[in-house]
């Protein structure tokens, strides 16, 4: 977690149920805050340095970590925002563009930049990154069993349910169908990925 003017950054925020763990710590110390979201809170006030560290040793109680730096600070920026697009594609098919483009556009920088400081940071792509987090939504929405493949092909801004189903067996071993089926402790944290 980094502290920058009026916002703090926190690793490993991931869904709604982080940000009530982070709300929940949050109001034990009574830290004013105006907003919370994944990887980042939004302070009223400044949060003092024993505040700060106290704060700090809860929530890395729980698996969060700081961010240390700008480069990671920018790395978790772009986890929030694949998590958060792949999230509301299905929502808004006017957000599926390329990748790279829409990153490059959040973050008014050339993608090459950014690509090369997240494979510095985490050691893996952002292709990559987004590959399991697809593999990850796909899983999620299987075990609701309300769309087709086809249908999840459509929402995740796959070009086809074969392409789908040919990356999920690059992925986990299983076709879709076989996950369905044995899906019992297959799917991963999000902020293991």
């Amino acid at each position: 977690m980094e502290k920058e003017n009026d916002v703090v950054y926190i690793k490993n925020m991931v869904c709604q149920r982080c940000i009530m763990a982070v709300e929940e710590i949050l109001n034990k110390h009574d830290i004013d805050y105006s907003d919370i979201q994944l990887g980042a809170v939004y302070l009223n006030t400044p949060i003092g340095e024993q505040a700060y560290k106290a704060v700090f040793s809860d929530l890395e109680s729980i698996g969060f970590e700081r961010v240390e730096d700008a480069d990671r600070k920018l790395v978790e920026d772009i986890k929030r925002l694949v998590i958060s697009t792949l999230r509301h594609l299905e929502k808004d098919q006017t957000q599926l563009k390329k990748w790279s483009t829409l990153i490059s556009d959040a973050f008014h920088k050339d993608y090459s930049h950014l690509s090369k400081v997240f494979s510095e940071i985490e050691g893996n792509t952002i292709e990559h990154f987004i590959i399991l987090q697809r593999i990850e939504r796909i899983k999620e929405l299987l075990l609701y069993n309300e769309l087709t493949i086809s249908e999840m092909a459509h929402q995740l801004g796959y070009s086809s349910s074969q392409f789908l189903s040919t990356q999920f067996k690059q992925h986990t071993g299983l076709t879709p169908s076989q996950f369905k089926r044995n899906h019992r402790g297959l799917r991963k944290e999000l902020d293991r990925l």
